[in-house]
């Protein structure tokens, strides 16, 4: 790619013209563009950051546009080596990521019991189950042991749980003994998912 296409790249409305034009081209207009079988050249980094409240930066200003937002969160891909890109068939561009791309901003409770499935919505519109295809993980975060529920939704991207949210989250947990440990665990798609050790629950900050 010239030094002048790299360059036209850094521009925000730019980008998001060639991505549009990479959906178009991919004929997928119902679905999510195809960014893990493209494998463009890496053009270098742009300053772009998704800041761990889910608001996007683009040279230091939030980006206003909802639209938009979802447009650039369509081709996001993490890569194996841990860092974040935009990717079109033709351009990969690396940005910053302070915690996750996602934001689970929303949870909805179906069934009861072996049955129950959780599904979410995050910032940018992706709705998921949580279940085998899309995992649940917990973190204790820091000295005051705060919980970070994580959310698998493509790939090797993920939603934080927040903080709204992970209140009535945790309000569903049950302990179930596994592997001879009591654990307190969340229940979705028929799949547990381990949070910590129940005798661990009295230090943990919500």
């Amino acid at each position: 790619m010239a030094d002048g296409e790299i360059s036209a790249l850094r521009d925000a409305g730019q980008l998001a013209a060639l991505i549009t034009r990479a959906a178009d081209d991919t004929n997928n207009k119902t679905g999510l563009p195809p960014v893990d079988r493209w494998n463009p050249p890496f053009c270098g980094d742009i300053d772009m950051e998704i800041r761990a409240d889910g608001t996007w930066f683009y040279m230091g200003t939030p980006i206003g546009r909802q639209p938009l937002v979802r447009l650039f969160s369509t081709v996001l891909r993490k890569d194996d080596d841990g860092k974040t890109y935009l990717v079109t068939p033709v351009e990969k561009v690396g940005i910053r990521v302070q915690d996750a791309p996602f934001l689970a901003v929303e949870m909805a409770v179906s069934g009861e019991g072996a049955g129950q499935v959780l599904t979410f919505r995050t910032n940018v519109g992706d709705v998921a189950e949580a279940g085998p295809d899309h995992a649940l993980r917990f973190e204790i975060y820091g000295e005051n042991h705060e919980l970070k529920p994580y959310l698998h939704i493509r790939g090797n991207l993920e939603a934080l749980v927040s903080r709204p949210v992970m209140y009535d989250l945790v309000e569903l947990g049950e302990q179930v003994e596994l592997d001879g440990v009591m654990m307190f665990c969340i229940r979705s798609g028929g799949k547990l998912f381990p949070v910590m050790p129940a005798d661990e629950l009295e230090a943990l900050s919500i």
